[in-house]
């Protein structure tokens, strides 16, 4: 299982520089990819913005959006911008994609959140013809830049519903579950697997999940805070999921060989505390 590790964009107050040093010090460390989460209507750093950033001071790690809420988003215009990232980082970019289901998110974008699976779809089949330099329409022509990656940017698509998992089987390489433990995330994409087998596809589909942790003084209260002013929107039961986070050594290895040992192809680690310190923890944790 490779090991990827999340940029603090999200947590509030994380300063600029914090995101430049933590970008260039995972890319020397034993990580595969650099994770960034998506929202709107919240003090976090654009996803795509970031990761083009991140890819621009490092060489080697890959850069994973874990997950981008593509409906809120002109589908041209983000097929655009991630082959333009694509193409610039040497086809480093892995494309997590998903619906999102925040009211507020879709409100600031003036977006309808009641069709957004179906826009989604269409969204999906759109990039895939820029992608493969096709026109967008009759009356539309190609729209470049080509991606490094023929046909596109590694694409991840998430969700929980058998509805929202099947769309992977004719546009994604895998299925993300970001955040849920593993035997969920298992579940999941047990449909993932079934889906892309009736569609006649060769192979198997990636299978990544995205998981929080902290170490290091006061990790456990400091991880909570962040969790409930993030998922606030939740209400009570974020009180569960903030106390639960993993913030001892010991805790963060018995998390990462429990989504091992249900067969997760790449996991990303959130952070929740936004100390440089925590790559370097991470790592040595690793081995």
């Amino acid at each position: 299982m490779h090991i990827g590790i999340g940029l603090p964009g999200t947590v509030p107050g994380v300063k600029p520089q914090l995101l430049l040093d933590w970008a260039r010090r995972a890319d020397t460390g034993p990580f595969s990819s650099l994770g960034s989460i998506d929202r709107l209507v919240y003090p976090n750093y654009d996803t795509l913005t970031l990761l083009a950033v991140a890819a621009g001071v490092t060489q080697r790690i890959r850069v994973m959006s874990t997950i981008l809420l593509a409906p809120l988003h002109n589908a041209a215009i983000l097929a655009k911008q991630a082959a333009t990232l694509d193409s610039l980082s040497g086809g480093r970019l892995t494309l997590g994609l998903g619906i999102g289901d925040r009211a507020d998110d879709f409100g600031a974008a003036e977006v309808s959140l009641n069709d957004r699976g179906k826009r989604f779809e269409a969204q999906l089949e759109a990039m895939k013809r820029i992608w493969d330099g096709e026109p967008l329409s009759e009356d539309i022509g190609p729209i470049g830049p080509p991606p490094a990656r023929p046909g596109g940017p590694e694409l991840l698509i998430g969700g929980y519903t058998p509805k929202a998992i099947k769309r992977l089987s004719r546009w994604g390489d895998g299925y993300i579950a970001g955040g849920a433990p593993p035997p969920a995330a298992r579940q999941g994409f047990e449909l993932a697997e079934k889906a892309w087998k009736e569609a006649g596809r060769e192979g198997k589909p990636r299978f990544v999940v995205g998981t929080y942790w902290g170490l290091g003084p006061d990790a456990a209260e400091r991880s909570a805070a962040y969790i409930r002013h993030y998922y606030e929107f939740m209400g009570p039961v974020v009180e569960q999921f903030a106390g639960a986070i993993p913030s001892t050594p010991e805790a963060v290895k018995g998390a990462i060989q429990a989504f091992a040992d249900v067969g997760v192809d790449e996991l990303i680690c959130w952070p929740c505390v936004p100390e440089l310190d925590q790559v370097d923890r991470l790592a040595d944790l690793l081995g």
